[in-house]
């Protein structure tokens, strides 16, 4: 018997980035465990990538996919089509604190009364048994709980980013963060489920809130589609170059300085390594940064490719040696981390003691310098460097990496949704 589920995304194809690959990826599977997903999004009028690409996903015999009208109708429209472009690290920052003093929970709160008024019209012409709703936004979670509330389906809640207790967000005042408090913990309240991505946030939300027990919250993790991969498999690196791969943003304060600067020493000391070591960028980067290929004088040795397509990332990774990124805190988990896992390659993984680097050092095959450490950023080029020269750079464990396969992930949240169902 196949029971449908009303997912909540805001975000969602034809919009690109990684915030999308979770709910999509789930959404792909979930018919292969009895669930019909019906979701609800909007019709995106901006946005800083979009990716058409992804819509090969998506089966319409087996999905259903809602639009509301844009939240943005009103706004003016951005000059370049419906491309935003990416904000500087001053200007991103500035504007989140205005919205985040302005808009409770979040800017898409205008989204609310769009998204429930189409989601009763889903409701009342199919017969919903659970609610799946995903944030950020948080606006999504308002969403589900006011349908579920009106209808008496019990809803989901999924965890991309914390929200109270998220490092970027901010509170002008201390009654900007009680109301966000009390927000979420009515959300918490009424919902059957929560779902978050890690331990660490499963940890601090308890703490939070008192009344929730340890079993309110599950943990499913980002992960990689094998099938994604698979279209790549015969796709080799370059045996004349040693080529490391950044794929994803520089949001907030990530940024690529250090590893920059630490390549840079690294050629310095080790000229003859210059004709053989190549960095590439793949994905939107802010100005400031391009600007440091030519300060570090890497100009020769970076390649930067803008954004591309889900498939194109995917084969840039499969085309690389190793996989670099920085995070500089452990409150979000990057979900690049878990691709780099689906292909199969050596990391640098410059994070701070905690889980992320955990999960990285138990895949036998990344290398952890601290985030700003130059020193060991550039310790852990050499390392690598000469391996590849050897041939023998590792590979993660295989029964490490399967645990993330996207396929088996939504196994997990099929169990979730089906403990929620309205019986």
């Amino acid at each position: 018997m196949t029971r449908n589920v009303l997912v909540v995304a805001y975000y969602f194809p034809p919009m690109g980035l990684s915030g999308v690959q979770r709910t999509l990826k789930f959404v792909k599977y979930l018919p292969e465990y009895g669930w019909h997903p019906i979701v609800l999004t909007c019709a995106a009028d901006a946005y800083y990538a979009f990716d058409e690409t992804l819509a090969d996903d998506i089966d319409n015999n087996r999905i259903t996919i809602v639009r509301t009208d844009s939240d943005l109708s009103k706004m003016a429209k951005p000059k370049n089509g419906n491309t935003i472009k990416y904000p500087s690290y001053f200007s991103q920052k500035i504007k989140r604190m205005i919205s985040q003093t302005i808009f409770q929970p979040d800017s898409r709160i205008s989204w609310k009364k769009l998204a429930v008024a189409k989601g009763q019209e889903i409701i009342d012409n199919n017969e919903i048994h659970a609610i799946f709703s995903t944030a950020p936004p948080f606006t999504d979670f308002l969403v589900a709980q006011e349908l579920s509330e009106k209808n008496s389906i019990n809803y989901v809640m999924d965890y991309r980013d914390l929200w109270v207790d998220n490092a970027y967000y901010f509170y002008a005042t201390p009654f900007h963060k009680s109301y966000s408090m009390d927000l979420e913990r009515k959300m918490l309240t009424h919902s059957k489920r929560a779902i978050v991505i890690n331990r660490f946030m499963k940890e601090k939300m308890l703490q939070r809130y008192k009344f929730l027990s340890h079993d309110d919250i599950s943990i499913i993790p980002h992960g990689y589609d094998k099938e994604d991969f698979d279209a790549f498999s015969n796709v080799r690196p370059d045996n004349s170059k040693f080529t490391i791969t950044h794929c994803g943003l520089f949001p907030d304060d990530l940024t690529p300085k250090y590893f920059l600067k630490a390549l840079s020493n690294y050629l310095k000391k080790n000229p003859d390594a210059k004709s053989k070591i190549s960095a590439r960028f793949v994905g939107l980067m802010r100005k400031s940064h391009i600007k440091m290929f030519k300060k570090y004088k890497l100009l020769d040795i970076v390649d930067s490719t803008g954004y591309v397509s889900h498939s194109e990332a995917i084969r840039n990774l499969m085309d690389s040696d190793v996989l670099w990124f920085m995070i500089p805190n452990n409150i979000a988990t990057p979900s690049r981390m878990y691709e780099y896992f689906g292909a199969r390659k050596p990391m640098i993984v410059c994070a701070p003691d905690g889980n992320i680097k955990q999960t990285a050092l138990e895949s036998a095959a990344a290398l952890c310098p601290d985030p700003k450490n130059i020193k060991q950023i550039e310790e852990a080029i050499d390392n690598y460097f000469n391996l590849w020269k050897q041939g023998r750079l590792p590979q993660p464990e295989k029964k490490f990496i399967d645990q993330f396969d996207r396929k088996k992930l939504t196994s997990l949240l099929a169990r979730e949704l089906a403990l929620a169902a309205v019986v």
